[in-house]
């Protein structure tokens, strides 16, 4: 399809060319997600996410764009994971000043990461300074809190399901995506007619809290997410597993420590705990320890959608109401002080504390202290990158380094990637199936084996041209 558009200078009507789609991040990695899409007289960013994990991608936070941020004219953000939305005050500090289009919820919660990433960014380079363990002289963090105050003074949340121009000749659509609350699937139509979808990260059936992903409905070109793209999620022996682990931990008179997303993740934590503290399998005389102001923000946020019924709860949810949410007693840890406080208490407990790759945050500490006692359990609960903490623990490392030591593994350490928000490749395949072929699938956001599994199943059940690309290649969009 080609579109007839009129020149600005000349007032004469040309063709519009097709757009060019460059993979700045999330492509060979889960981390760093950041699609830009130019036009000929707009250029748009979808995600723009943090690297996070190996000490290489990590690096790649410090480099800047190919174009100038001062030339982009909105960012799409699908939801509010890291990943998806954390390079967003390094963009704005390098003079990004256009709109931020997202949900009313993804922006509630962009919000509490956004401050919480710039708080350990901060806390980090000082203790680095302080006791020397960093390369660079002085650490400097990637951004703080001022950059996030300028960040949120551009936020544009629009309604689901409701198309919205968004730059020159460009229009979105965010569909539920059913992963985290407020996350979105997003479609462009573009200048030149052609339709350009992007996955985010797509939700899983079953999840304990959200409706399913609204149906893929087609697009000329589609960026989908392949995260669990060589996996499926057991869900019954994994919420089997899950218990198990905790009683037998809780027995011996240990802790367990689960290492959570603060967002969903916690709250999936908490609602699984509800059902095993109802079934009788967690004792109420066990203490459930949430120690993460962030999730403990979300969790407010959260909260504020099942008061007012948001449409992307399941109805069982909302007729719960919090209640469904909610290990009673659970006991919320806010200062560092209870941290603190916490960190020398014994067992038995349950601690679920951020952040959920123990890539930085409070569950460091508790790691720490709890690694070495083979009474204590540490159940990662999810995905897990290449060069995290907790991706180390799955694999089976005996030390871990933490705060400039390496501390020994004697704990039980039990996987757990049932509690995903992500769909698995039957789960995605069963999103795609029944739409119209794309022109071209790209496989994005998954590590290399699971990008070329999904690949060669959307191939040889579907039918689709599927791609894995390369970080940095441009393509058309056609």
């Amino acid at each position: 399809m080609t579109t007839l558009v009129v020149d600005p200078e000349s007032r004469t009507p040309t063709r519009a060319r097709p757009a060019l789609l460059t993979f700045l991040g999330g492509v060979g990695t889960v981390t760093g997600s950041k699609f830009l899409v130019e036009s000929d007289h707009a250029r748009v960013l979808i995600d723009c996410g943090l690297f996070q994990g190996l000490a290489e991608l990590r690096r790649r936070n410090w480099r800047g764009l190919p174009c100038d941020p001062a030339d982009i004219e909105t960012v799409v953000v699908t939801h509010a994971h890291l990943d998806h939305c954390g390079y967003l005050p390094r963009l704005v500090r390098h003079g990004f000043r256009g709109r931020i289009v997202t949900t009313e919820f993804t922006a509630r919660l962009m919000e509490i990461v956004l401050r919480d990433s710039a708080k350990l960014q901060t806390e980090a380079a000082q203790h680095a300074n302080e006791h020397g363990w960093s390369k660079h002289r002085p650490a400097q963090p990637l951004y703080d809190d001022a950059d996030v105050d300028r960040t949120m003074k551009l936020l544009a949340p629009v309604p689901a399901c409701t198309s919205t121009d968004i730059a020159v000749g460009t229009r979105l659509t965010l569909h539920p995506a059913g992963h985290i609350l407020g996350s979105s699937w997003a479609r462009l139509t573009l200048e030149d007619g052609r339709t350009l979808a992007v996955s985010g990260d797509l939700g899983r059936p079953g999840h304990p809290l959200l409706r399913p992903p609204e149906p893929f409905s087609g697009a000329d070109v589609l960026l989908m997410e392949s995260t669990y793209g060589n996996r499926r999620h057991e869900e019954e022996a994994g919420r089997a597993h899950f218990a198990d682990v905790l009683v037998r931990t809780l027995v011996r008179g240990g802790t367990v420590v689960i290492p959570a997303f603060a967002l969903d993740r916690t709250e999936v934590v908490l609602h699984e705990l509800a059902q095993l503290r109802g079934a009788g399998r967690l004792p109420a005389h066990v203490p459930v320890y949430v120690d993460s102001p962030m999730a403990l923000a979300a969790l407010d946020v959260y909260r504020d959608a099942v008061r007012s019924g948001a449409a992307e709860l399941l109805p069982e949810v909302a007729l719960a109401g919090t209640a469904a949410l909610s290990p009673e007693p659970f006991r919320p840890v806010r200062s560092i002080q209870q941290s603190v406080e916490l960190s020398r208490a014994g067992g038995p407990a349950v601690i679920v504390s951020a952040s959920g790759m123990a890539t930085g945050g409070r569950v460091l500490h508790h790691l720490r202290r709890l690694l070495p006692d083979a009474r204590n359990s540490v159940v990662v609960v999810g995905f897990a990158a290449q060069g995290t903490r907790a991706r180390d623990l799955v694999d089976g490392a005996k030390v871990l380094k933490m705060f400039g030591e390496y501390v020994p593994v004697r704990a039980e350490v039990a996987d757990v990637p049932h509690f995903s928000a992500h769909a698995d490749a039957g789960q995605i395949i069963q999103w795609l199936r029944g739409a119209p072929a794309p022109h071209a699938t790209y496989l994005v956001h998954g590590e290399p084996d699971a990008a070329e599994a999904l690949r060669d199943r959307i191939d040889r059940t579907l039918g689709w041209t599927a791609v894995v690309p390369r970080s940095g290649e441009r393509v058309l969009v056609r």
